[in-house]
């Protein structure tokens, strides 16, 4: 279909160049010239559509501010040659060669420099648009946690943090809690805000997005996010799965901070020390530096002290990750009886 418009395409411009012409010219046979100039002129139109098909947008979008800027260029250059006491056709001759090698040079240019050029992050800055990928709404969890200032401080975490006015509220109400627990934790959670606020490359906003048909803080938090495309920080688990069923990125802490914990595989020695007893008959309960717990067979005779243990399995839960061992000595004579059988 689109060679058969071609054909008549250029039978049109063969016909009208022929006319052109045949109107215009006092010499015999010119007629058919026209014709050929015409259709020349057909193919050179179908070339340059076939080219300009091919061309990226942002190419074509460079050779046309290109070509408009170079179009005014000349219409600035040959103003003054308007004035100048010389005679028409040489004015005219000037202009069209000023007009001629300016488009040119602004169309190649404006079609160069448009295939390395970024509109669309040209025009955002232009607006003043924030990048929606990296805008992050804060959870009040996750701001009295306090781990967040920490990683913001390492620059794993850029961009927009956006804090809603709800959030802020829901602070200060615990701030002036009559227990001082949570009064201290409120305390902590402003002045963890405040400390994320100073730091270089972070950009802390606070909105007045609402939601008065909502009622939960939770539910208000999602329903932002989505309106702004943004991702949740938290580390409540509810929250998490509840956002995640609604379709809301969530960045949990939780599980950043279980995913940085060493690894640690069966039949790794450790020294561990054990703190209380646990929930089965005879275990024994310590923890790593970092939190995770590691329940030890047996060991409830060694509550108080240092014990050497060998990790029997890991078992990675939604509250953590809780390693399982056994007494050095009874894993090594258990291992001995067995290679000795």
């Amino acid at each position: 279909m689109i060679n058969a418009f071609r054909v008549v395409f250029l039978l049109v411009t063969a016909i009208l160049g022929y006319h052109v012409f045949a109107g215009t010219t006092p010499f015999v046979g010119q007629e058919y010239l026209g014709a050929v100039v015409g259709l020349l002129i057909g193919v050179l139109a179908i070339g340059l559509e076939v080219a300009v098909r091919k061309a990226p947008v942002r190419t074509l979008s460079g050779a046309v501010i290109g070509l408009a800027l170079g179009i005014l260029l000349s219409i600035l250059v040959t103003m003054p040659i308007k004035g100048l006491p010389i005679s028409y056709e040489l004015t005219g001759g000037i202009r069209f060669l000023v007009y001629a090698v300016l488009s040119y040079f602004g169309l190649v240019f404006g079609a160069r420099k448009g295939s390395e050029f970024d509109f669309g992050k040209t025009v955002k800055a232009i607006k003043g648009a924030e990048d929606v990928q990296n805008i992050k709404v804060l959870d009040t969890s996750v701001i009295i946690d306090g781990r967040i200032a920490d990683i913001c401080e390492t620059g794993f975490l850029e961009g927009v943090f956006m804090i809603p006015q709800f959030i802020l509220q829901e602070l200060q109400h615990i701030a002036d809690s009559s227990d001082p627990l949570k009064r201290a934790r409120g305390r902590r959670g402003l002045d963890v805000l405040h400390k994320i606020q100073k730091m270089a490359g972070l950009d802390v906003r606070i909105v007045e997005d609402d939601f008065p048909k909502i009622k939960e803080v939770d539910a208000k938090l999602i329903a932002l996010a989505r309106a702004r495309n943004a991702k949740v920080v938290t580390n409540d688990f509810n929250l998490n799965k509840v956002a995640a069923l609604q379709g809301v990125s969530v960045l949990n802490i939780n599980d950043l901070s279980n995913a940085v914990k060493p690894v640690v595989l069966p039949g790794e020695l450790m020294r561990v020390f054990v703190l209380k007893e646990g929930k089965e008959f005879g275990q024994g309960v310590g923890y790593l530096d970092d939190g995770t717990m590691i329940v030890v067979e047996n060991g409830r005779k060694l509550i108080g002290k240092n014990a050497d243990v060998a990790v029997t399995s890991v078992l990675q839960t939604t509250a953590g990750r809780m390693i399982f061992t056994r007494l050095r000595d009874e894993a090594e004579h258990e291992e001995y009886t067995a290679s000795a059988g």
